[in-house]
């Protein structure tokens, strides 16, 4: 049973501390971060190759190469959703994905440059387009624009070129929406570099 004394003491400190608790700062509201899908099944039999393969890490300009999800409404003018951000720079987050969607192919021993691997060949690519595009009528559209390599090692030799170039229309105005379209050209890009890669020498 609870003296007297202590419940005082009780009842004095939870005022002490709610009292605290209306001079703390309020704390920012939270930006969501959103990521991509990797592909998990394909459409077609892919060979399974003897030789392993490093994915580097897309270049790109530094409008791109970051986790703000950009946006474009005028020509040469780049800005940025407020409320939303990528979950990793837009450059590695794509990297990662694209690996996993070599994993998931079965086809190929696969990693990233930074692993200290010594693969048989390299993927290189650069990330040119990677934003909403607003026309002024209707939704926005997710543009994915990549340039990819197959490069042999160690002679640096390039096997197969991918250039892509997709246009989504979101299924509407919210970042939700945008970020899903996003979602659906870095897939169908994501399954042509597959593979691409997986059949450049049959």
């Amino acid at each position: 049973m609870i003296g007297r004394r202590n419940l005082l003491v009780m009842i004095g400190a939870s005022a002490a501390l709610g009292g605290c608790a209306g001079l703390l700062p309020q704390v920012n509201e939270p930006v969501p971060l959103y990521t991509l899908s990797a592909v998990s099944e394909f459409g077609q039999s892919l060979p399974k190759v003897e030789w392993q393969l490093v994915v580097g890490t897309p270049v790109a300009s530094a409008d791109l190469d970051t986790t703000r999800i950009a946006l474009t409404r005028a020509p040469g003018v780049v800005e940025y959703f407020a409320k939303g951000a990528w979950a990793d720079n837009a450059p590695v987050l794509l990297q990662t994905k694209l690996i996993e969607s070599f994993e998931a192919s079965r086809g190929v021993a696969v990693g990233r440059d930074a692993a200290g691997l010594r693969p048989d060949y390299v993927l290189q690519s650069e990330l040119r387009d990677f934003q909403a595009e607003y026309d002024g009528a209707g939704n926005p559209t997710a543009h994915l624009r990549l340039a990819a390599k197959l490069v042999r090692m160690p002679d640096r030799r390039i096997i197969a070129t991918v250039l892509i170039d997709r246009r989504v229309p979101a299924d509407g105005p919210s970042l939700a929406q945008i970020v899903n379209a996003f979602d659906r050209a870095a897939g169908e890009a994501f399954q042509e570099v597959v593979v691409k890669v997986l059949t450049a020498q049959q």
